[in-house]
């Protein structure tokens, strides 16, 4: 199965609740059906349902893009992008799907970008999230991904309050053939952290990759702890960490938009993996930290298997999200 193929299979119930709602726009008050038989196809070139494009139309489409957590901004922005040109002309679902994938895609373009690679060595990528995001295994993934595209990769388990995480870690490492990084459980993920960074330097790593523990974005003192690892890397290459991966689990909706304001804070977020997508309706969401934060976009999980991790590409979303394509 191709990963468009999973994409648009994993993304139904956002699909599923997107495309339901277009359909209901159109039919439930569509204008007289156009004239059947071979005249009314070739003037109509359809036979759908066909509903003219005014303001109660636009108005019920922005409410559908909002309940399905594209945002409010965004929502309108798309539905006024969508009015263009169309404004009082009759539109079938078919022919509005493909509008709002355009849109989507139009969004989201320019922020598809691959975790960009640099020469110096180790490249720091630290990662970033709430509890349950998904960090942990975005980073087995990536190092997997990362191992077998030949790049030496070393990863610190710096969540040393949870032994699940490291657990978890070690599997993934384990599987990759990347060393893991451990310290005992409550130690100083700085301190961890600083360690990782000495050995990565002198066995010359191409990618150090540190896990932190989750952090609420409402817990100074967890964020002040991760702005401490921040300081302490810092201290032994001044240019680390060269990526800040926040990790966004997308059930959470808008909330995300919240999380991303606020790690942007502390961390200074480079950009953003998104995870769950399978899991949820809410995937509108990506389209609206897209629109309203313009950070790269590196990849999208949609499962727990390795390759359900996948760089992100925007015409593939926006076909699955409206549930086009094949």
């Amino acid at each position: 199965m191709s990963f468009f193929s999973k994409l648009k299979d994993r993304l139904f119930k956002s699909s599923d609740k997107i495309g339901e709602g277009l359909d209901a726009l159109v039919n439930q008050s569509a204008d007289a059906p156009a004239e059947k038989g071979l005249v009314g196809k070739i003037f109509s070139g359809t036979d759908e349902p066909r509903r003219t494009l005014d303001d109660a139309m636009l108005e019920s489409l922005e409410e559908m893009l909002i309940q399905a957590d594209m945002g409010v901004d965004t929502a309108v922005r798309v539905t006024a992008n969508i009015a263009e040109g169309r404004f009082g002309k009759k539109i079938s679902s078919g022919e509005l799907r493909r509008a709002l994938a355009a849109e989507i895609a139009r969004i989201m373009t320019p922020v598809a970008r691959p975790l960009p690679l640099y020469p110096q060595k180790p490249q720091v990528v630290l990662v970033v999230g709430v509890n349950g995001s998904g960090k942990t295994t975005t980073i087995g993934k990536l190092a997997s991904q990362f191992k077998a595209a030949g790049k030496n990769v070393v990863i610190a388990a710096g969540d040393t309050f949870r032994a699940a995480a490291v657990e978890q870690l070690r599997i993934w490492g384990d599987r990759a053939g990347v060393p893991v990084l451990t310290a005992p459980e409550g130690s100083d993920p700085a301190s961890l952290a600083f360690d990782a960074l000495e050995r990565a330097q002198r066995e010359g790593a191409d990618l150090l990759m540190i896990d932190t523990a989750g952090r609420l974005q409402n817990r100074a003192d967890l964020m002040e702890e991760l702005a401490k690892i921040i300081r302490v890397i810092r201290k032994k290459d001044p240019t680390a960490p060269h990526n800040t991966l926040l990790v966004l689990d997308a059930t959470t909706g808008q909330n995300a938009v919240l999380q991303v304001e606020i790690f942007r804070k502390i961390a200074d977020v480079s950009g953003l993996v998104m995870t769950k997508l399978d899991g949820t309706a809410k995937g509108g969401v990506l389209v609206s930290l897209a629109d309203k934060f313009g950070l790269p976009i590196h990849a999208i999980g949609v499962g727990e298997q390795i390759d359900d991790l996948s760089p992100f590409d925007p015409e593939d979303f926006a076909q699955a999200l409206v549930g086009l394509g094949d």
